[in-house]
């Protein structure tokens, strides 16, 4: 199961448990929508792969 992490790896905004806002890639990078949208284009700096949103419910788990 994917982790994603509380805050952006970008901007350190707060990713709440249950933000709708959090993105995460395979490779378990967490960035927020914003940063993944305006700063990133859609690919991680990372592990240059591509981000999906994350889901809230696997953080609890």
């Amino acid at each position: 199961m994917l982790e994603i992490r509380l805050n952006c790896e970008n901007c350190d905004t707060e990713l709440q448990n249950d933000s709708d806002k959090a993105m995460i890639c395979s490779f378990e990078c967490t960035f927020c929508e914003g940063c993944v949208t305006e700063v990133l284009m859609n690919v991680c700096p990372n592990c240059g792969g591509g981000f999906e949103k994350g889901l809230p419910d696997q953080q609890n788990s």
